[in-house]
């Protein structure tokens, strides 16, 4: 078997995994929830960087965003279920819709299932104040976007998840990643002239965490991810590993403003991502391939 059949050969295996644990996931996502939360927000920052897009003398453009999102929390008695969507509205990224090219525009959706091995099992996992649970993540990203590259990114993820006991929570994945793309034809290609091209299979270790900050009504949260490289892009490029680190601090105002029910929050948040969606800031992609990003933030909650 030759490293191309090889790799198809694992593609499949793993996208295989992926399907039966979907059936189980749909399965057990049908409990009712025993707990929800649902929040909308707004996030700015003037200071976004995309790959490729770089001033002339080889420096960065920095970017002004505004991102919108949705996002959807619950629990039922075998895990929990995460739903995110992202509206990202750029106002200076180039808009291969548009005639004055300015403006592009994103949607990227995370969904993710945790199945507690601890509850499916009638075992107890914990070990107090050291570990509270373990399990099995699985799930999908997704996004589109009309800059000249055109995103249409699919990542199927797996793998094993521990929860730390500690107040709020805090989580660790290593998951595997199944990442395909379809960009536009105008996108150089290596080895084949159109339609989805797919990644190598590659690793992913990944926290989340949302800690309060003692009794006050501030809390830490967000996320820090190391993603290995994919091997060879579409246009035959080798890939680089990625460092995504986005973390915020946010100040429930509920009290201040007689909310009941529900919450307002507000605070800023920081984001760094080197090596962004693989491309090597070192070379062809450019200095725009690390973005160094602060911001201010607003969701409502209910």
């Amino acid at each position: 078997m030759n490293v191309l059949q090889q790799r198809n050969a694992l593609k499949t295996w793993g996208m295989s995994v992926v399907a039966a644990l979907g059936g189980v996931i749909a399965m057990q996502s049908v409990e009712a929830a025993t707990w929800s939360n649902n929040s909308i927000g707004w996030r700015y920052g003037t200071q976004f960087a995309e790959p490729f897009k770089n001033e002339a003398d080889g420096s960065r453009i920095d970017i002004t965003k505004q991102i919108f999102n949705l996002t959807h929390a619950s629990g039922d008695k075998y895990g929990s279920n995460f739903f995110n969507v992202d509206l990202l509205q750029s106002n200076d990224e180039p808009n291969s819709t548009q005639s004055n090219g300015k403006g592009a525009q994103e949607a990227y959706v995370v969904i993710r299932r945790y199945l507690d091995l601890g509850a499916i099992t009638k075992t107890d996992l914990s070990v107090p104040g050291y570990i509270r649970g373990a399990g099995l993540t699985a799930g999908l990203d997704w996004n589109t976007k009309n800059d000249s590259y055109a995103s249409k990114k699919r990542m199927w993820v797996v793998g094993p998840t521990i929860k730390f006991d500690v107040p709020g929570f805090l989580d660790f994945s290593i998951l595997a990643l199944f990442e395909s793309n379809d960009p536009s034809s105008s996108t150089p290609r290596f080895g084949y002239s159109s339609g989805r091209y797919s990644y190598d299979t590659h690793a992913a270790a990944q926290f989340t965490w949302g800690i309060p900050i003692g009794k006050t009504p501030v809390s830490f949260e967000g996320y820090a991810l190391w993603i290995d490289d994919k091997g060879k892009n579409e246009s035959g490029g080798d890939t680089k590993a990625e460092t995504h680190i986005d973390a915020r601090v946010m100040y429930d105002l509920s009290s201040v403003i007689g909310l009941k029910g529900s919450k307002l929050r507000a605070g800023a948040g920081y984001e760094y991502w080197k090596n962004k969606f693989g491309a090597d800031t070192n070379g062809f992609a450019g200095k725009g391939a690390t973005a160094s990003t602060p911001m201010v933030r607003v969701d409502y909650q209910f």
